[in-house]
């Protein structure tokens, strides 16, 4: 039986120490332009010495117009990459594998904040969202290359490219609302053409020991459970991805729409490839990471528990017993975790059982 403790490998780049990932948790702790902030820096660097395999940043966006929230951390400019490349080298002096998320907000982004129109795969007046040319989704293409060849300039070991929670690499896989008719909207085939544009773009443009990987939602935002299982089937085949981290919301979950079974259930019996299969969603225990490991997944994603316990993972593998403490927690207890300032407010004001 695998263990919590035991190293992950991949095709490209290093082992991961153990098999515990840091969720790309949103944190808001950015510059107003994208540049990595001591605090952010700080939130990363604590979680690498607390023993994560890898070490992934919050999403940062690919481009301004894909701007979703103050405080998000860019990865747009060779002007993002002085703070990311400090990171990097921080990171690795932990022993963690690192990671940017690559994001663009799509329809749900900001545009009070970037200052440009929402872009989306369809026209939706309702959130000043206008569809993409046919050339602009083109270079919201390499949009995600370019953002992703920074990151290997930084010194990070990998990206993960955000498709998950209706962002606009979910959009294009929206069965309901994208029926564009220039090749990336309607059939399944035509919708998933982007992603799989993405990560092929990502792979031929950086090295071999750089490691790719993606972050898919299971069902939900116009996507079907049948057509998130292909999503993921398709994607593990590929042979361009390293790892895939499924986002379940609850790892102990079942479908909101009636399917058999657990989510986790619907993903793990499907060939891999070579790509390592992960999952997130409400990890709080050894034990909650050992059942994940137990019905087949390789690595577990861990957000709360990682902000209530920098060093979740070292203590997870060594206590076999080992729980988050009970929340709310008070304010000092989260500085005292490397949360900064920022991140708690945000915390406090979206989650009510958090923050006392």
């Amino acid at each position: 039986m695998t263990s919590l403790a035991d190293p992950l490998a991949f095709t490209h780049g290093p082992a991961w120490a153990n098999r515990f990932a840091l969720a790309p948790l949103t944190n808001t702790q950015s510059h107003a332009d994208g540049t990595l902030s001591d605090d952010e820096h700080h939130w990363l660097e604590a979680r690498g010495r607390g023993g994560f395999g890898l070490v992934m940043t919050a999403a940062a966006y690919v481009a301004p117009a894909g701007q979703a929230w103050a405080g998000q951390l860019g990865i747009a400019s060779d002007d993002h990459l002085p703070g990311l490349a400090r990171l990097a080298e921080a990171l690795r002096a932990t022993g963690a594998a690192s990671a940017v998320q690559l994001h663009h907000g799509g329809r749900r982004a900001d545009p009070a904040i970037s200052g440009r129109p929402n872009q989306c795969p369809w026209d939706e007046p309702a959130k000043g969202a206008v569809a993409l040319t046919t050339g602009e989704v083109e270079q919201m293409v390499a949009d995600f290359v370019a953002a992703a060849v920074r990151a290997e300039r930084a010194g990070f070991d990998g990206v993960q490219v955000h498709g998950a929670h209706g962002y606009l690499i979910g959009q294009f896989l929206d069965g309901r609302h994208n029926q564009r008719t220039d090749g990336y909207g309607g059939s399944f085939d035509d919708r998933f053409r982007v992603l799989q544009e993405v990560l092929a773009g990502i792979r031929a443009a950086t090295g071999p020991d750089f490691q790719l990987g993606l972050r898919l939602t299971p069902e939900g935002s116009g996507i079907t459970l049948e057509e998130g299982r292909e999503t993921a089937r398709r994607v593990m085949a590929s042979g361009l991805l390293d790892h895939l981290d499924m986002s379940l919301w609850d790892v102990f979950m079942g479908s909101r729409f009636g399917a058999e079974g657990l989510l986790i259930e619907h993903f793990t019996d499907l060939p891999r490839e070579g790509t390592r299969l992960g999952v997130a969603g409400k990890v709080v225990s050894a034990s909650d990471a050992r059942w994940c490991l137990e019905q087949g997944a390789d690595f577990v994603s861990v957000g709360t528990g990682a902000i209530l316990h920098h060093d979740f993972a070292a203590r997870a593998v060594a206590d076999p017993d080992f729980r988050v403490r009970e929340r709310p927690v008070p304010r000092e207890v989260l500085r005292e975790e490397k949360v900064g300032p920022a991140f708690i407010d945000y915390l406090a004001a979206g989650w009510d059982d958090l923050v006392a």
